[in-house]
């Protein structure tokens, strides 16, 4: 289904593609820019997978791109070309479809398109969801006209971009955001203690490995009220379920939870990867999280994440290198046997959550086309 749109209004074009973390930010502004009555079109790479929820029902343009990262010269001399022919297909189609603002989210499926937007008079803004600036983000933020960023604190921005940088916060799903005022539930007496396992969107086989391990070795009295929802990649599966009911922890276990909104606001502690989206929806929530970082991740971008969180007091970070049964089973013992402590990283962490970040980014978007429409365009 195509979203019926109001020929009146500014037509806005957003390039994302690649990871759902450039994916969800893009989406969320999708559907807040379509309550505003914006125009909408997406521009993606070819490869890019179908898309759901708005994005999906607006017209979609695909085009050539290519990363360029960790491969082999003759693969890089490839992908500069795709880039290059990509740049063309995008500024051939920005021509035609004359929008008044392309937003990118970072990746390289935004490469092209934004690279052909800083080449016409066409309002640009880029969004960035790591606390470290990406490398596409790097190579396009001076030619852009507005940097929205996630976190108050950036690594890696360019010199002379600082009057383009708004902080708008990291655009989360309209189900986390509901979620907002769902009150911190305190791990007090001999009720339950609720801890939510993520691994990002495929799971992660170290937390597999190192969670169930970790619980058997807690202090019993806290072991026994533990029960633990986990994400798990399919292979993983029957490993942590073998071990958990061999300890007897009680555990929800799957490789997809369908009711994450509902798991975080009724968790007491989270272990989880320190990717954006899932460090934006535990903050916007409100929980304490002990992260770990991919320590794979292009340029350490987690880390940054997960720092920035334990800076702010609104968790605790755990580089991969000391992630251990050992180590995870004294932090779990202290933390969960001071409920006091675990409430006040829930306030921290709620503190600087932002559940109005998709309309925040909508309204610098908002303000770029409609300078844009009415005539004032940059030289």
């Amino acid at each position: 289904m195509t979203i019926l749109q109001n020929k009146q209004m500014p037509l806005v074009m957003l390039a994302a593609g690649g990871t759902g973390g450039h994916v969800f930010p893009a989406e969320a502004l999708a559907a807040e820019l379509k309550n505003r009555g914006f125009r909408l079109g997406l521009i993606t790479d070819r490869r890019g997978s179908a898309f759901k929820g708005t994005l999906g029902e607006i017209e979609t343009h695909r085009i050539l791109a290519g990363g360029i990262a960790g491969k082999s010269i003759v693969k890089k001399i490839k992908s500069v070309g795709e880039l290059a022919i990509g740049t063309m297909q995008a500024y051939s189609l920005l021509r035609r479809l004359k929008p008044a603002c392309v937003v990118g989210f970072g990746g390289y499926a935004s490469v092209p398109t934004m690279m052909a937007a800083s080449m016409s008079s066409i309002g640009s803004v880029i969004h960035e969801q790591n606390a470290l600036l990406g490398r596409a983000n790097r190579l396009l933020a001076s030619r852009m006209e507005k940097i929205a960023t996630s976190f108050s604190e950036m690594r890696g921005l360019p010199e002379g971009v600082a009057d383009k940088v708004i902080l708008t916060g990291m655009p989360v799903r309209s189900q986390i955001a509901e979620k907002r005022d769902h009150p911190y539930l305190e791990a007090e007496g001999n009720g339950p203690l609720n801890i939510l396992v993520l691994g990002g969107s495929q799971g992660a086989t170290v937390l597999s490995e190192v969670v169930p391990s970790a619980l058997d070795r807690m202090d019993k009295k806290l072991r026994e009220r533990i029960h633990v929802t986990q994400q798990c990649r399919e292979e993983d599966l029957a490993a942590v379920g073998r071990t958990y009911q061999a300890n007897n922890i009680k555990a929800d276990l799957a490789t997809f939870i369908s009711d994450v909104p509902e798991r975080l606001a009724n968790a007491h502690l989270i272990v989880a990867r320190a990717g954006a989206s899932t460090v934006a929806e535990i903050l916007t929530v409100g929980r304490p999280s002990i992260l770990i970082p991919y320590p794979f991740a292009a340029d350490d971008h987690q880390t940054f994440n997960a720092r920035a969180v334990d800076a702010a007091g609104a968790g605790w970070i755990m580089p991969q290198s000391s992630f251990t049964a050992e180590n995870l089973a004294a932090r779990l013992d202290s933390l969960l046997g001071l409920p006091a402590v675990l409430k006040k990283t829930a306030i921290s962490a709620h503190q600087l959550g932002r559940s109005d970040a998709a309309q925040r980014l909508a309204d610098v978007v908002s303000m770029v086309a409609t300078k844009t429409a009415s005539g004032d365009t940059k030289s």
